[in-house]
């Protein structure tokens, strides 16, 4: 008898497709070097994680042993509180507020608890692709909304409109995005609000990157601007906080409770099937949140990140035929490929080549959910330096690409 995979798999793409990542391992294990170019892990580039945090999970590890409750440590959960009331977000109870092993356990773990089969989800295109496989494997349907590139890649908010249905539960913001580098105005948040409040949606916002902004760019968070509404805000320790391994993250409810009582106690059900996040990690979200150990200074001018996001930006738009909005946030570029300057039918074909033959892993837009082959998503982490010479030689392999 043969087994197969679950069908619900064979609607998923992700952001290192299967052949990708077996490849690059397999070049590893052969002793090559491959510049790592596709995920956005600051640790493996030197970024250390804060010594407080190590600390005080060192310190705590013996008391770590046992399980926590269901929805994390109260001391932590408690200390998100205190974060978003302290960023004009009403309605947030301790009660709603529930720990993970990262945001992605809890983007599946809302999902879960929310979608029947059929239900739709309005994602945004391109997308971290952890929300479209979040929603397909619980049987509902990833409607993907348009950012515009043009307008700073924004989302638009005519597209968001045209493709609510009667299905239609809930809808997905990034904010900043990966892996555009956006960063969304209020004026852009409103404008997709009033779509969830005209609707009855749940808006679910992935907040994960909301520290690491770029010269003048501030962020908003989502749910201070719609009190009105039920607001899942998802972030965690692995990026700002360099704390990737950990799998630290949270997801705070926050709005009017009394109508979605059923659903936070499917939240409770879904996280109690793991029975408790990973505890050490868990100690570490207080001290996280009470002393702000993130990675703001970096990206100040002249400070690493910043330097890294400037000269990307300026190798990649050096290349002929490629173009890039500059990024806002985040740790990523999303540039553009000219088709008619480069054949490129298949940019999972032209990232494994690349792989293949210069030794550079990057990710193919497709694999987020863009529709053409014509955008990449390079990670902006290594030295400023090593990252221009990678994208130079990444445009000495395009002049020459056939496909």
């Amino acid at each position: 008898m043969k087994f197969a995979r679950s069908s619900r798999l064979s609607n998923l793409s992700h952001e290192i497709p299967g052949q990708l990542a077996e490849e690059a391992a397999r070049l590893e294990a052969a002793g090559h070097h491959v510049m790592r170019l596709d995920v956005g892990d600051p640790h493996p580039f030197g970024f250390e994680a804060p010594a407080e945090l190590v600390n005080e999970i060192a310190a705590t590890l013996t008391a770590s042993a046992g399980y926590s409750s269901t929805k994390g440590l109260l001391s932590a959960r408690q200390a998100v509180v205190d974060y978003y009331a302290a960023r004009a977000v009403p309605d947030v109870d301790v009660d709603n507020i529930f720990l993970g092993n990262g945001a992605s356990e809890l983007i599946m773990t809302a999902m879960t608890a929310l979608l029947d089969d059929r239900d739709e989800v309005l994602v945004p295109a391109p997308d971290f692709p952890v929300w479209t496989a979040a929603v397909n494997i619980n049987g509902g349907r990833a409607v993907h909304y348009r950012c515009d590139e043009s307008s700073d890649w924004y989302p638009d908010v005519a597209d968001i409109a045209a493709k609510v249905t009667a299905r239609t539960r809930a809808i997905v913001i990034i904010n900043p995005n990966n892996p555009t580098g956006a960063v969304y105005p209020p004026d852009v948040l409103t404008g997709i609000l009033d779509i969830a409040r005209e609707h009855n949606l749940i808006v679910c916002s992935d907040e994960i990157y909301d520290k690491i902004l770029y010269d003048d760019a501030t962020h908003t968070v989502t749910a201070s601007l719609a009190p009105d509404l039920l607001c899942l805000t998802f972030n965690g320790l692995s990026k700002a906080y360099r704390c990737a391994g950990f799998r630290a993250g949270w997801l705070a409810v926050s709005g009017p409770t009394d109508h979605a009582t059923s659903y936070l106690e499917g939240l409770a059900i879904v996280a109690g099937l793991r029975r408790c996040a990973n505890v050490p990690a868990q100690h570490a979200i207080r001290i996280a949140l009470e002393s702000d150990h993130s990675g703001r200074d970096l990206t100040l001018p002249s400070r690493r990140l910043h330097e890294q996001r400037d000269r990307a930006w300026t190798a990649l738009n050096a290349i002929p035929g490629v173009s890039c909005v500059k990024p806002r946030g985040a740790l990523y570029a999303f540039p553009k490929i000219d088709l008619r300057m480069y054949q490129i039918r298949d940019d999972e074909q032209f990232v494994l080549d690349l792989l293949l033959q210069e030794r550079i892993h990057i990710v193919p837009g497709t694999g987020l959910n863009w529709p053409e082959p014509d955008h990449v998503r390079i990670v902006t982490l290594p030295q400023a330096d090593e990252l221009e010479l990678t994208i130079e030689r990444i445009g000495r392999f395009l002049a020459t690409y056939r496909q």
